[in-house]
């Protein structure tokens, strides 16, 4: 089948190391705002080693495409694409005993945007988009202009993968808290671009696409975060923000068997202020494909019902217990 970038899409193998089929079938997916490829590159390769993530989706890579540090994560065991960036910016996803089959990068719509934000590939049978959107601050301004121009772009592409019958995540950085119940304290960040009505609307517009937070989806109403400023002791408050959100379409979610926080990560030594963020998928089960446009909606309908379903379950059964200091994880409902 075709997809974007008149590349065949491919179903290679992404192996686990696992010896019974059923095991090598369970994928861990997470995104990873790294702040610094090359100056977290310790922090990196330590987190791959010890949590063995089968796909890896990194931000903020600050790094040309010539620096990417390729020969260091291979040796730990992963196949990696950049799209890379001098001093800012910078996307890569890695691939555990696998090499990803790049499918594109730059986010259509905008021939004049050369900014590193974007990148796809078919990794296992599945379409991993990793991004990295625009912080937006200051606003009002053109930063703030580029940051709500490119959600609708976003939005665009979005609409293609959700409709092209392949399981597809979404993962990165996408510097928006959706909720207040997203952040430990959201008066104190009112006017900053993060939590914007217009950021917020854009956000709530790819969850109306179809789109499932899986986060979100698996720790119903309980707060977690993903990252932490550097400033004013936020870590050691826990006054964190969620901005990091790995987005699933229907073809994808009724996989969906856990979520966490490497919260681990944070606290090293020089660490990045984001942490890694995860979701653990099962097997995929033989299903019938859709054959018409109506197929397509039911399918659409069914998956928000089954978010709200589950969200409401595990909210009602979500412990009262303190966050555990180094991890967060969560098993999704049913």
């Amino acid at each position: 089948m075709a997809i974007a970038g008149n590349r065949a899409f491919t179903t290679g193998r992404l192996a686990c190391n696992a010896s019974s089929s059923t095991a090598a079938s369970h994928v861990k997916i997470a995104t990873f705002n790294i702040n610094g490829v090359n100056t977290r590159l310790p922090a990196l390769l330590e987190w791959l080693r010890r949590e063995q993530p089968d796909v890896a989706c990194l931000q903020e890579l600050k790094a040309p495409e010539e620096a990417f540090p390729a020969q260091a994560i291979a040796e730990v065991g992963y196949g990696a694409i950049w799209h890379g960036q001098k001093s800012w910016n910078g996307v890569a996803i890695l691939a555990r005993d696998a090499e990803p089959v790049e499918i594109g990068r730059g986010l259509p719509g905008d021939p004049d945007d050369v900014q590193s934000r974007y990148i796809e590939a078919a990794v296992g049978g599945i379409v991993v988009v990793c991004l990295y959107l625009p912080n937006g601050n200051p606003q009002p301004g053109p930063k703030f202009d580029y940051k709500l121009a490119w959600m609708d772009r976003l939005h665009q592409r979005a609409q293609h993968w959700f409709d092209s019958g392949q399981p597809v995540v979404m993962a990165g950085d996408y510097n928006v808290v959706p909720t207040d119940e997203d952040i430990y304290n959201p008066k104190s960040w009112r006017k900053d671009a993060l939590l914007q009505p217009e950021s917020r609307e854009r956000y709530q517009r790819l969850l109306d696409q179809g789109w499932t937070d899986a986060v979100r989806h698996v720790f119903g109403e309980e707060r977690v975060y993903t990252f932490w400023d550097y400033f004013r002791q936020h870590w050691e408050r826990n006054a964190g923000l969620r901005i990091d959100h790995l987005l699933l379409n229907a073809e994808l979610l009724p996989r969906l068997r856990a979520a966490g926080v490497d919260r681990w990560v944070r606290g090293q030594v020089k660490p990045s202020d984001h942490a890694p963020t995860w979701i653990e998928l099962g097997p995929a089960k033989a299903a019938k494909k859709a054959g018409s446009k109506s197929a397509k909606k039911s399918a659409k309908k069914t998956a928000k019902k089954a978010t709200k379903k589950a969200v409401k379950k595990v909210a009602k059964k979500a412990t009262k217990k303190a966050t555990p200091p180094s991890k967060r994880t969560r098993r999704a409902a049913g």
